[in-house]
């Protein structure tokens, strides 16, 4: 089943993925971006904690014990005497961490693809030849087919002392021979189309001529058409062929018959220009894009795309071992591929669940699942305890998502907001019910606190989900906020409360309103025939 899986990528490719069971793998780890060349090649001494993952930054540390833990696994040892040899070169650097990182996962990637698999591994310059070695040394150097160059801008501002930076490597990878492999194609230029394509029939159709000269001498195919004499060699096709191009109206006939037949090749029956390893098409996410997330290294569902249709079909299994946003993951649903796809942070996993429902098919349990996120009362104050060094960010995220809500950030005009369900009434007005998280103890002022964000931010009601329930007393100030009326028959409580064993263990949900649309589910403003009902009555 399509999977999710919340944790570190290492270990759910050790416990979780069976060898030989995927088709294609694309990745886009975290490499260093927004550091400078000096930074990752900076000597660093003592022994801090392990190079790890963060939501949005890229935190890459020295530490002798993690080439120790490299070098005394087993699994590793295909890559041992290349990480001894970068050693040398790199010493104890940021970028030598990195390595050390990506190596382990790289030979499991190898492990789990399918003999007829590939590997796609999105990288920038700094770190692409690195990463191209350890590929080399893990694929075998005869498996290597491209590195593709996609130009993911057009201007840059570190042009002052260099040549601008505008592009990103993909490393393209097969495991055999016997790889999957379909040839993409882009669109003609105009000026191509204006230069070949010059003719255009009754019907609009745009065509260019060519021969219809056997290349080598055919006595078989010399016979005379409409009047019209055969080449020195002869016609390329046979009679009955050429009945049927003129039935199809692929034959040009000159006005001169001593001139020759020649064939029309329309535009609309070509395929484009077989695409090289020079990706000049394919935009980037704008600040105007349309699948925009906000997410700092989110690829354009195109990019991927493009991926997943020359090296897999329907119904291959796609795997994403860093996920982040969920382009590849959402591409593989879109193209009806099925997929895996795993982050170490749950503000990813809750972002991949949101793109699964607003811009794809899939539905929860359903179609796809997740794998280690909680899934009880225990399980979720484990999960809260373990959050601590990240303020609680990441339980937070994942508790937004159990009531389907958009997760936000806690900032400025927004403090005390953990996130939002967008609701639109019956004339299509948006309206926002607010989410706040309550992983600690639960107090009596918590409840006024939220009563006043509510009423700030003019949102409808608000959902209070806590780990620990609330008082009576707390229950009582919560009913005395009052209902919001005008959706539907019924009223809807201003400031509800519900545990997290509620809503996981006894499976209860919030007071909504009737027909209520989740922007996640059915798009903005529009609702379904049946909730429109629900609303006039």
């Amino acid at each position: 089943m399509n999977t999710l899986f919340y944790g570190d990528n290492l270990q759910v490719l050790r416990e979780q993925v069976p060898d030989e069971s995927v088709d294609l793998v694309y990745l886009d780890p975290p490499f260093n971006s927004a550091r400078n060349y000096n930074v990752l090649f900076r000597q660093v001494k003592g022994d801090p904690s392990p190079a790890q993952i963060m939501a949005f930054e890229d935190t890459w540390t020295w530490s002798p014990r993690l080439y120790d833990e490299f070098i005394s696994d087993p699994r590793n040892v295909k890559l041992f005497d290349l990480m001894d040899s970068l050693k040398k070169i790199l010493g104890q650097s940021e970028m030598m961490a990195y390595m050390l990182m990506m190596a382990p996962r790289l030979l499991e990637l190898h492990r789990k693809l399918k003999p007829t698999g590939s590997l796609y591994l999105h990288c920038d310059p700094v770190a692409s030849h690195y990463l191209k070695l350890t590929l080399d040394v893990v694929f075998g150097p005869q498996n290597f087919r491209n590195e593709i160059i996609w130009k993911r801008t057009s201007a840059h501002s570190d042009a002052r002392n260099q040549f601008a930076d505008i592009s990103d490597s993909i490393l393209f990878f097969i495991k055999s021979p016997e790889a999957k492999f379909k040839v993409q194609y882009g669109s003609y230029s105009e000026e191509y189309i204006q230069k070949y394509y010059r003719y255009v029939d009754e019907n609009g159709r745009r065509y260019m001529l060519d021969n219809l000269r056997s290349p080598n001498p055919r006595p078989n195919l010399t016979y005379e058409y409409k009047g019209y004499k055969p080449h020195p060699n002869g016609w390329a096709v046979s009679r009955e062929r050429m009945e049927q191009l003129d039935a199809e109206g692929r034959i040009w006939f000159p006005k001169d018959i001593e001139k020759k037949l020649r064939i029309k090749r329309f535009l609309d029956d070509m395929p484009g220009i077989p695409l090289g390893n020079v990706w000049t098409d394919i935009s980037p996410i704008n600040s105007q894009a349309k699948e925009r997330r906000g997410y700092p290294t989110q690829k354009p569902l195109a990019l991927l795309e493009r991926i997943i249709a020359a090296s897999s079909n329907e119904g291959d299994v796609v795997m994403d071992p860093f996920c982040g946003c969920g382009t590849a993951v959402v591409a593989a649903e879109r193209m009806k591929r099925r997929w895996i796809g795993i982050d170490v942070t749950y503000l990813a996993i809750a972002e991949v669940v949101y793109r699964l429902h607003t811009e794809t098919e899939a539905k929860r349990d359903a179609t796809y699942r997740v794998v280690g996120s909680p899934e009880d009362d225990y399980s979720a104050r484990k999960f809260f305890e373990e959050t601590a060094p990240q303020n609680h960010k990441p339980f937070e995220m994942w508790a937004v998502s159990l009531v389907e809500g958009e997760p936000q950030e806690k900032k400025g005009a927004d403090r005390g907001v953990d996130g939002r369900i967008p609701i639109y009434d019956v004339q299509g007005k948006l309206h926002w019910a607010l989410i706040q998280v309550k992983g600690g103890n639960l107090k009596a002022d918590d409840i006024r606190a939220f009563g006043q964000v509510i009423d700030r931010e003019k949102a409808l009601f608000g959902l209070l989900i806590t780990l620990n329930p609330p008082s009576k007393r707390m229950a009582t100030d919560a009913e005395e906020m009052g209902f919001v009326e005008g959706f539907g028959t019924r009223k809807i409580p201003k400031l509800q409360i519900m545990t997290i064993k509620e809503l996981l263990e006894e499976k209860k949900r919030f007071d909504l309103p009737e027909g209520y649309i989740p922007q996640r589910h059915q798009g903005v403003g529009k609702l379904k025939p049946q909730q429109a009902a629900l609303w006039e009555e």
